[in-house]
Formats: structure tokens, sequence, C-alpha cells
């Protein structure tokens, strides 16, 4: 699916978003600043996609960031912005790295997509340094009655047809608004990173709820 929407995926994304996303990947690595500034950090950006996380994240960094994802035609793509980053193309049920490597680890809009949640978090955490940091910004539930109605129309019924007349996969995009009605709300999602292993969880909702950052220390 994202292997076939990968050429018109950031178009989309920022088109259909107008330009939020960008916002909200900057607050992530806004979250990561003081891991970011250290020049022997290391910071990897799980389901990197086209690689924009990556490189807002790279951009603000001293030290190392690495991007992974399973799909290789969206990673052609991040490696054509940037080819000075390095990519890997890996699973995220089991990433190809040690125990204890990572002071950072971040994945936006991509922990929904993992067949399940609570083992992708708990993958995650073996490869953080004790007092690494997670960050997952992901779509939520709204939080604002009137907004959250005139949203979740937006997105179930508009949002896959503009996506699937500029993409030509409407199937790609009725399965975003599906598979974010299937994700845990914000607290249920900080409840699942205490259970697996994640202290001083917390979490920030942006613009009225539609997507919420969730921030975890590795106990």
């Amino acid at each position: 699916m994202f292997a076939g929407i990968a050429r018109r995926y950031d178009f989309l994304n920022h088109t259909l978003s107008m330009n939020i996303d960008k916002r909200w990947r900057a607050k992530v690595s806004k979250e990561l600043a003081n891991v970011l500034s250290d020049p022997d950090s290391i910071v990897l950006d799980i389901a990197c996609g086209t690689g924009d996380l990556t490189n807002e994240l790279a951009s603000h960094s001293s030290g190392k960031v690495i991007g992974t994802d399973f799909c290789r035609p969206m990673l052609d793509i991040a490696v054509d912005k940037n080819n000075k980053l390095p990519y890997i193309e890996a699973d995220a049920m089991s990433l190809p790295f040690p125990d204890d490597h990572f002071d950072a680890v971040t994945i936006a809009f991509g922990l929904r997509n993992l067949p399940n949640f609570r083992n992708g978090l708990i993958e995650m955490n073996r490869i953080l340094k004790p007092a690494g940091r997670l960050v997952v910004l992901e779509f939520t539930e709204p939080v604002i009655p009137g907004f959250g109605r005139l949203f979740n129309f937006y997105f179930s019924h508009i949002l896959p047809r503009i996506g699937g007349m500029v993409s030509g996969s409407r199937g790609a995009y009725e399965y975003l608004p599906d598979s974010v009605s299937k994700f845990p709300a914000q607290k249920e999602l900080a409840a699942l990173f205490a259970e697996v292993g994640y202290s001083d969880v917390k979490f920030t909702n942006l613009t009225g709820g539609i997507a919420a950052i969730h921030v975890g220390s590795k106990a």
C-alpha cells in the first residue's frame, strides 16, 4: 500500500494537512533538543517513510540520526532528499540493532500501522539506552467536541476522495481514518507506555487533539 502511494505521499501529506504536519514534526524535534545537542548522541527514526522527520531531527542534531522503514520505495525517496543520512530497510517489530543502543527513538504516524502496538513499544524499549527517550507522534481523538465532529467528517469522507484522486489509491486513504479509529486514545496509549516499561510518561495534544505527542523514558 505504501509503495503504491510513495511518489505522491509528501505532496498529499502537506496539502491535506495544510502543512500543519511540518509544525508537528518540529515539535518532536524540540522535545528532543537536549538529546540532539549532544555530539555523542545517536537517534533512530522508525517508520521514517520519505524521511521528513529524519531530516527535521538531523537539521538540529550535533550527533547521529538514522532512519529506518520497511518500505523500500519510501526509503528511495528519503535518500533522494538527503543522501548524507543513513537509511536502513528494517521491520519495526524486529529491529536489527543491539540492546541499549540509542539515546532516543522517534516514530511519527507509524505506531498505529504496526501489527501489535504493545510489542512494537517493547521492541523500541529494547534498543533504547537506560533513560533513553521515546517520542511518538500519532493521530488520535480530537478533544474539542464540535471541532472533533467536523474533523472526523473531513477525515472520513473528504480526505479519502482527494487522496484517492491524486494518488490513484483511494484504499490507502480510507485505511488512514480506519486505522486511527482502532488506535488507543491519548490516555490509553500513555497507560500502555507505562505498562511496558516507560517512566515519566506524558502526552501533549496538538491542534485540538487531531494528533498527540507521547513521550516516555526507558525505566
